[in-house]
């Protein structure tokens, strides 16, 4: 993270207003602080984890894919039982089980942002495990876009189709 000595300057101040108002935490604005004031680049890559970015096409990937969770969930309910056996699908594998917070933590951040604050979604379950999945889930999601995609009635997919997408 490249800073100007003003920007320095000023994030140092406002770790100094931190350790004050959030005794708790003092040590570790201060520990902070002494980064920003003496220019410490390897640790200043600490700060840069506070400031993610997503890109507008991984934004949208992501509503994407907890879209077509939706359209997997709404299309399950509305089979009728006789047509839901055309292959095994288990209604907990069109369950939306989000992102791994250890390799996908920005994903799983967004989940949380689009469900909580924005209030997206509120039929998903978060369960304990609050949209971390545990496991890595990108790369499974993105083969089950592409297979939902092709699909001609995407919020009205039949059995077959159900089958296609989860097992992408």
């Amino acid at each position: 993270m490249e800073m100007t000595h003003a920007q320095r300057l000023i994030l140092s101040n406002q770790y100094t207003l931190m350790s004050q108002l959030d005794p708790q935490n003092a040590e570790k604005y201060r520990r902070l602080q002494t980064i920003v004031e003496r220019g410490y680049a390897l640790q200043m890559r600490e700060l840069d984890k506070d400031f993610g970015e997503m890109s507008e096409d991984l934004c949208r990937q992501v509503v994407d894919i907890m879209e077509m969770h939706h359209a997997l969930q709404e299309s399950y309910r509305m089979l009728e039982d006789g047509t839901r056996c055309e292959c095994d699908v288990d209604a907990r594998r069109l369950q939306f089980w989000g992102f791994d917070a250890a390799t996908e933590a920005h994903l799983v951040n967004y989940v949380r942002f689009l469900t909580d604050v924005d209030g997206l979604y509120p039929q998903f379950d978060k369960g304990s495990h609050h949209f971390n999945s545990q496991t890595p889930m990108l790369a499974k999601y993105q083969r089950m876009l592409q297979v939902w995609r092709n699909c001609p009635r995407q919020y009205h997919l039949c059995g077959n189709e159900l089958c296609q997408i989860v097992g992408a």
